[in-house]
């Protein structure tokens, strides 16, 4: 083969890999164009659905629902920000017989349940002429009956599970099984009691009686709080604020409720307004799928950066 060949064969070679360098920087375009485009289509088909139904804007007169289900604590659906939220929007709707707080929980947080508990009372007193009911479906206990004992009544089925009036914080410890392992904890703290919850370190004595007095002060914040809310209707027998759980039927007795009843029941029967209208404050899609994000960015970014903490 001549050198005039070898050259015209090279330029060959040479123009069909651009070519070929061209077409796929093409294909990665388009197909970034379109991903994109699909991920945009998704997005807006979310908002769409996540946009609120305002066909069930309020014309007639109604009993106005709150849905308190799982655990109550910040960041869940059962925060104290959005029940709180809801039983606002509740109360200043005109239409409002009154309110219906469905409640299946089996507690969170004492702070976050009594935000709603101190909520409860003053939107009662500032609209005297709305009732409020508490309305328990599988559970309502530790802080979803803290909430639901500010209401006017509480109705449950006959196997709800009510009460466990009580406070605790978890914590263990595994000093022993870390010494027949030949395992050390090599925790740096400042502070005398900083470690008091450290299951590798030993147990502290000082910091447990203090740790006790604080549940026990809680605790009896708790116990006012259902007894300024059942007033005396309660039947104070022994047990009763042990942390114990009664069925709906037995809390019947003990004056922890006050009624058979579903939500339907309260608002057909009680209320006098059948008709049901929600105000339950919902996360929509977009959220969700955009917090879904966020969460998957920090997990990356969490394992690529150490920061000290103060927990």
């Amino acid at each position: 083969m001549t050198e005039q060949e070898h050259l015209w064969e090279r330029r060959v070679i040479t123009k069909l890999a651009q070519a070929s360098l061209k077409e796929q920087k093409r294909a990665r375009r388009w197909s970034i164009f379109f991903k994109f485009l699909v991920f945009a289509y998704i997005t807006f088909i979310l908002y769409m659905f996540s946009e609120p139904d305002l066909s069930t804007a309020t014309i007639t007169n109604h009993s106005a629902l709150v849905e308190l289900q799982g655990l109550i604590a910040d960041g869940e659906s059962a925060s104290a920000d959005n029940i709180v939220a809801a039983l606002r929007s509740a109360f200043k709707d005109e239409k409002t017989e009154g309110v219906i707080l469905r409640i299946n929980s089996p507690g969170g947080t004492p702070v976050q349940a009594g935000y709603i508990y101190d909520e409860i009372v003053r939107l009662r007193e500032n609209y005297p002429d709305i009732p409020l009911y508490a309305v328990v479906s599988d559970m309502a206990a530790s802080g979803g009956y803290y909430v639901a004992s500010a209401a006017d009544e509480i109705y449950v089925s006959n196997s709800s599970i009510v009460g466990s009036i009580g406070v605790r914080i978890n914590n263990f410890g595994v000093v022993d099984a870390m010494e027949k392992l030949g395992v050390e904890s090599r925790t740096i703290s400042a502070g005398e009691h900083k470690t008091m919850l450290d299951p590798f370190a030993p147990a502290d004595e000082k910091a447990r009686l203090h740790l006790q007095s604080m549940v026990d002060e809680i605790h009896l914040q708790f116990i006012e709080a259902v007894r300024k809310g059942r007033g005396d209707r309660l039947r104070e027998i022994d047990g009763l604020f042990s942390g114990l759980i009664w069925t709906g039927e037995k809390a019947l007795e003990l004056g922890l409720a006050d009624n058979i009843g579903s939500a339907s029941y309260v608002a057909r029967e009680v209320i006098g307004a059948e008709d049901i209208v929600e105000f339950s404050v919902e996360e929509d899609a977009l959220e969700r799928l955009i917090g879904r994000f966020g969460a998957s960015i920090t997990r990356v970014l969490s394992k690529e950066v150490l920061s000290p903490s103060l927990n």
